[in-house]
């Protein structure tokens, strides 16, 4: 089931349940802000998630998966890569 646009697992995220947050795919703004660029250009192209882009995984994906601070190493773009097989 997808989950976000980006690769992130909603199910597994700390905050999902503290922030009454149903995941990007549900949503219209993130809690933690006005927008996110990833689910902007994923919609904007009308995918589903960004593994489904011809331009995966592009600079802004990668970006956010190996941020410092809220990275995840790229278990996020091997996410989209799954979901785009299924």
């Amino acid at each position: 089931m997808i989950e976000s646009r980006c690769g992130i697992v909603c199910s597994a995220c700390e905050y999902r349940e503290k922030m009454n947050c149903k995941g990007c795919v549900k949503i219209t703004k993130p809690f933690w802000g006005d927008q996110c660029p990833v689910k902007a250009c994923c919609e904007g192209k009308k995918l589903e998630n960004c593994g489904l882009c011809s331009n995966f995984p592009c600079q802004l994906l990668n970006k956010f998966a190996y941020d410092k601070e809220q990275g995840d190493n790229g278990k996020r773009i091997e996410q989209c890569r799954a979901w785009a097989k299924h």
